[in-house]
């Protein structure tokens, strides 16, 4: 082999090294299968998510971490691109790993979702259902907040990703729910040595800790109609009959994680009709007419109660829509702290 043949191979396989380096660093944006990623779970079951990075991969330019729950539509792949829109125009798609948690169900009536082999197969609805931390459908020693522990756990692993600074778990809709009761119930937030902020944006509930519920002329009284919905004050609306994670930790303990962790909660300002799977039951009326009212209703109830130093913010112009929730200006330097 002559010496120019040699110095060509040798190019040609550089450039391809190159190629192959440049590609396995750039985001992953698409909510295809080539984007979808396995975290494995109790025995043999594992929970998707779509991720435009690897979870097991290391990679020292993530700095942060935005995690999206979706709604009750379970659509991972559509809160995925909001997710991925909100990094692009906060310009922090190199430095960010976005992550879209999907859990799937397949009951054979309101939920009937195509599970991948192995993939857990979560409750769909109800007390113990996924959005508010309910066990699998065939498993209920493994729930769907068990789920989120450990996609917390894969990204403060140092050995992954060194230089992330922060974590940013975010929900709409359903996925506020989940978010809104995670953050008062988890037992990893101060074992991660990774800061962890949460974002609840457009719920159609919330937990409260006691009988108080909010009155038209504002504030919170004893709930008055208390005989006639008898299980207001039942989980996820309260904290009796408590399911799933929920039922390891204590009331007093619930309090004290919700008070001390940082939430922002978001509402859109237009978010005040009965659809998209408005909570219209009983328990979720006493809470307020809208979901307008009822954020409002309970930041100004665990503020004046129990001192908590949230956040409340309405987002201009949005309805009960996650893409305007999260790609607004407002939302942005939330999503995406500075560093």
């Amino acid at each position: 082999m002559s010496n120019s043949t040699r110095i060509v191979r040798q190019a040609a396989a550089t450039l391809l090294a190159l190629a192959s380096a440049i590609a396995a660093a750039a985001p992953c944006t698409a909510e295809k299968e080539e984007c979808m990623r396995s975290v494995p779970l109790a025995g043999a079951a594992r929970g998707l998510v779509y991720s435009t990075y690897s979870l097991d991969e290391r990679n020292d330019s993530v700095t942060r971490a935005l995690v999206v729950v979706h709604g009750a539509g379970r659509n991972a792949d559509n809160y995925f691109r909001s997710g991925v829109g909100a990094a692009f125009l906060a310009n922090a798609l190199d430095n960010t790993i976005v992550i879209s948690p999907r859990f799937a169900s397949n009951n054979g009536k309101t939920c009937k979702d195509t599970l991948a082999a192995g993939e857990v197969n979560w409750t769909c609805v109800g007390a113990g259902g996924w959005r508010v931390g309910g066990p699998a459908a065939d498993n209920e020693a493994l729930t769907a907040y068990d789920f989120a522990d450990e996609i917390l756990r894969k990204l403060a692993r140092k050995d992954i990703f060194p230089n992330l600074k922060t974590i940013v778990l975010a929900g709409h809709s359903a996925g506020g729910q989940f978010v809104s009761r995670y953050v008062m119930v988890n037992r990893v937030h101060e074992t991660l040595g990774v800061p962890v902020k949460y974002v609840i944006a457009n719920p159609s509930s919330y937990a409260y800790f006691d009988s108080s519920r909010p009155v038209a002329a504002g504030g919170v009284q004893p709930f008055a109609d208390a005989a006639n919905c008898v299980t207001y004050d039942n989980w996820p609306y309260g904290m009796q009959k408590r399911v799933g994670y929920a039922s390891r930790v204590s009331e007093e303990e619930m309090k004290k994680q919700l008070v001390s962790r940082p939430a922002t909660y978001m509402v859109g300002e237009l978010d005040t009709l009965p659809i998209a799977g408005f909570d219209s039951s009983c328990p979720a009326m006493a809470q307020g007419v809208n979901r307008l009212v009822r954020g409002k209703s309970y930041t100004d109830y665990i503020r004046q109660n129990y001192g908590a130093q949230h956040p409340f913010t309405i987002i201009p112009l949005c309805g009960h829509n996650a893409r305007c929730m999260f790609t607004s200006d407002t939302a942005l330097p939330v999503l995406f702290p500075k560093q």
